[in-house]
């Protein structure tokens, strides 16, 4: 078990990002603030994650004590455009299109953020996706739903098995924690006992 010397608290409602931090072995608990997710239209794509992490960890400053506040943000980028969640189903199929047959960056922008420190980082992935069937892409939003999902897809789900056959990067990363870079990050913070 890691044994944590403060407090952490999770502001995600992301079920990936709770069970990936569970399942790396940490305890914590889950508060989420609504935090408007704009960015300035010039930033570079790769800038982002990160910004809209720490704007979600800055919303907790003033609650700050002995806690250990982490957030994350995940981006797909293609063409140096960013893929959001989508709207509806079409926005989803159109999203899927664009990703077909071609190469796409997922970045994971993380803060964890203390009353003494602040860290901001990004992960980036290089996913590759086969050419994606019209019947495919109609099964996986019909099944799957992905509304939730940057890009609009999981690649744990259908859509990631069958039609993702490699990636550069975390698998993680991609999932929306890039796990070894938050555990660096919050090494400081705990003592592995045995």
């Amino acid at each position: 078990m890691l044994q944590l010397t403060k407090p952490l608290i999770l502001a995600s409602n992301s079920p990936r990002r709770q069970q990936l931090l569970r399942d790396a072995g940490f305890e914590f608990s889950v508060r989420v603030k609504d935090t408007d997710e704009d960015f300035p239209s010039t930033m570079p794509p790769s800038e982002v994650p990160a910004f809209l992490a720490q704007k979600k960890a800055e919303a907790f400053r003033q609650d700050l004590d002995n806690q250990i506040i982490l957030t994350a943000d995940t981006i797909v980028v293609v063409d140096n455009e960013i893929l959001n969640k989508p709207k509806d189903a079409s926005e989803a199929s159109m999203m899927l299109k664009k990703l077909s047959g071609r190469q796409h960056q997922v970045i994971t922008g993380v803060c964890v953020m203390t009353k003494e420190s602040t860290e901001t980082f990004i992960d980036i992935a290089n996913v590759f996706f086969r050419e994606l069937t019209k019947q495919e892409i109609e099964y996986y939003i019909q099944t799957c739903k992905p509304f939730d999902k940057a890009g609009s897809y999981g690649v744990q789900d259908f859509i990631g098995m069958v039609g993702i056959p490699r990636m550069e990067g975390s698998y993680f990363t991609v999932m929306g924690l890039p796990v070894h870079r938050v555990y660096d990050a919050l090494k400081p913070y705990f003592t592995i006992e045995t």
